[in-house]
This record gives structure tokens, C-alpha cells and sequence, in this order.
């Protein structure tokens, strides 16, 4: 099999004369009494269509979901129950507040966390529950909702790989008390780094900007009532997310194609799990992994090494947050460990072509059989 000449990235955003056009726009308008022209179009736009009331702009998904539970008033001492599986940024702004992980395991049918389990590990401490859509699939929300309502919980749903995908008719980020997205540069829709806070109660709104610009006085100029933080987003960075934003249509639907096509060639391969979309969602697929049976005897960061021997860059699934360095916990959730042993991403940028894929998947099965 002849080597591909060039690296195949793990992901890639899509970016066409529109964006760059926006984004000139903004640097040559976007100042003074227009500093926030893009931010503002950007904020209203994306709430709108995510369907909710408010948003904000923010530097990253991280400041996003920091600014969350400031807004919510999560504090030290405090029991939030998390999925075991995510990107750490989802609980290093719980470690900010002094707020105490509780790990619950995910659902092998959604790879999302398991309402049952989340059930098991509410305490008298508990004060919120966070949900993750994992890979552009959204967490079984209505169970999580009943949860939420009987013990008085917060939800907060961080939506930051599933722009687009939907939950028996609406869009991710419609859920929980607060949700949050990323828009960094490996994401469906992207602005180089940025994220959005969303919400439908306008006393989260307003706390939450509060803490993202200093904590200043609205009365009084450069008078700070508390300890902030600069979380803001640029007004290029909005710029190009109104441009990805006028786009989304497409970019969700080549994310669907190219998952498609890995499908195509994949599904009939004993002992390969793709990407789950259960009936009551529409999954955008921001990554395609794959689940190898155990029979394999290969585990992912071997196959990862061996891809790159053909130029194929491969993610791992995210490892369980208990097991990392950072963290170290213990965790009753022997789903998340025996998922995540056994999984990888593969590549699926908004640049990959079908014939890329085929060629992927040939390496693949070379590699495993």
C-alpha cells in the first residue's frame, strides 16, 4: 500500500472567502464604539439558534463553564456529579472553586453519562450535575431532568462537540440550567479558540458577565467590586463564528457524510463498534471513533503509533478523568475504563476527502487483522 505523502490530520475546520471576508471586516470596523458589533451579532445569532434566551461570548469553553458556576453559585466544598469520560477542561474550573468531583460512569449505548449511575452517587453535599455530549452525541436528558427536579440540582450541559446535534427535535445546548460550547479550532464550527455560554434565566446572564469583565461597577469607570477575570471574545474571532454560523447547515451535514463514509467500509468489519445515534437524536459525529472488540489484542495507543506509519494522525478516546496524573481518584466506573481502553478517533476533519477515507480504512484493516 503506497504511503500517503501528506499527514492526515485528526481534524481540520473549514474555512472559505466568507470567513476571511467577515473577519477583515471586523479588523477594519470592529474598533472603538464597534468594538462589540460581531460579538453582539454572534451572541444573538447563536442563541437563536440553539434556542435560547441569552448568550455570551466567551474566550474559550473553559472560561465558559467557569463562568457557569460562579453564575450558579457553586462553591467550596460543594458535590458536582461529572462523567468520567471527558476532556479535563469540562471539571478544571470546579477545581478553580474548590467544588468536589463525584465521577459517574457513562451509558455504553450513548457513551454519554448514565442517568442510573448519576442516581447512585447523589449525597446531602450534592448541588449539581454536569452532562457532556460526548462526540457530538447528547446525553438522555429526560431522566437527567426528573433527577435534577426531585433532589433541587443544577444541570449544567456542556455542549462544546455537539453544535448542532439534536434531542428529540432540539438542539444541543438546549438543556439544563446553563450550557456551554466550544468553538476552538478542531470543532464543527470554529473561531480559532472561543466559547459561548447559554442560558434562559437572565440573573445567570448577568452574573456571569458580571464575573467576565473584572467584576466592574456599571455605575462607575474602573471601579472593580470583586476579583474578575478577562474572558471576553475577540471581535474577529466573532466575526469568523458568524461566518461559520451562516454555514452551519453544511458544515453539520459534511460531518454526517463524512461519517458515512467511514460507515461504509467499516460496519461490516466483526467486532468494530462506530459511533452510536440512538432514535430520539441526531448525532453530528464531531469525531468517529471506533470501538475494537478485545479480541484484537491491540490497544490504542499502539494502533495510534501504527497509523502514523502510513501519515494518519489518530486521537485516543478521552482516557477516564480518575486515571489521569492531574486528578487521580478513585472511580466506581468500570464502563468508562473498559471503553476507553479499547477506542479511538479517527481522522474526520471538514477537509477529508472519500478518498482519504478509503484509505484510512485500508490501513486500518491492514493494521488489526
Amino acid at each position: 500500500m503506497k504511503k500517503s505523502k501528506k499527514l492526515i490530520p485528526a481534524t481540520s475546520p473549514s474555512i472559505t472567502q466568507k470567513e476571511i471576508k467577515y473577519v477583515a471586516q471586523a479588523t477594519r470596523d470592529g474598533w472603538n464604539e464597534n468594538y462589540r458589533k460581531y460579538i453582539n451579532l454572534f451572541e444573538e445569532k447563536f442563541a437563536e439558534y440553539v434556542g435560547r434566551k441569552y448568550a455570551l461570548a466567551t474566550s474559550s469553553c473553559t472560561a465558559a463553564l467557569h463562568l457557569s458556576y460562579l453564575a450558579l453559585g457553586l462553591k467550596k466544598g460543594d458535590e458536582v456529579i461529572v462523567p468520567n469520560i471527558t476532556w479535563i477542561a469540562s471539571v478544571e474550573p470546579l477545581y478553580y472553586i474548590g467544588a468536589k468531583l463525584v465521577f459517574a460512569d457513562i451509558d455504553s449505548g450513548t457513551w454519554c453519562v448514565d442517568p442510573a449511575d448519576i442516581k447512585k452517587k447523589i449525597t446531602k453535599k450534592t448541588k449539581a450535575i454536569m452532562v457532556v455530549d460526548l462526540y457530538g452525541h447528547i446525553t438522555d436528558m429526560k431522566p437527567i431532568l426528573k433527577i435534577a427536579k426531585r433532589y433541587k440540582l443544577k444541570i449544567i450541559e456542556d455542549a462544546a462537540e455537539a453544535v448542532g446535534s439534536e434531542y428529540y427535535g432540539k438542539k444541543a445546548g438546549s438543556f439544563g440550567d446553563v450550557s456551554c460550547f466550544s468553538f476552538h479550532g478542531s470543532k464543527t464550527l470554529v473561531t480559532g479558540e472561543g466559547g459561548m455560554l447559554l442560558t434562559d434565566d437572565k440573573k445567570i446572564i448577568e452574573k456571569a458577565k458580571y464575573y467576565s469583565d473584572h467584576c466592574k461597577d456599571p455605575e462607575k469607570v474602573f471601579w472593580n467590586l470583586e476579583i474578575g477575570y478577562k474572558y471576553k471574545m475577540s471581535n474577529f474571532q466573532a466575526a469568523c463564528g458568524l461566518a461559520q454560523l451562516e454555514r452551519i447547515k453544511e458544515l453539520v451535514g459534511k460531518k454526517r457524510q463524512i461519517f458515512k463514509w467511514y460507515q461504509k467500509r467499516l460496519s461490516k468489519i466483526p467486532g468494530l463498534q462506530l459511533n452510536i445515534e440512538q432514535p430520539y437524536t441526531k448525532n453530528t459525529y464531531w469525531m468517529v471513533t471506533i470501538v475494537m472488540d478485545k479480541k484484537y489484542k491491540i490497544n490504542k495507543e499502539k494502533l495510534m503509533k501504527e497509523f502514523l506509519k502510513y501519515n494518519i494522525q489518530a486521537r485516543p478516546f478521552f482516557y477516564p478523568l480518575s486515571s489521569l496524573p492531574a486528578i487521580k481518584q478513585e472511580a466506581d466506573t468500570p464502563i468508562s475504563f473498559d471503553i476507553s481502553s479499547r477506542a479511538i478517533n479517527l481522522p474526520c476533519g471538514l477537509n477529508i476527502t472519500e478518498k482519504q477515507v478509503d484509505y484510512i480504512c485500508s490501513c486500518l484493516k491492514k493494521i488489526i487483522t
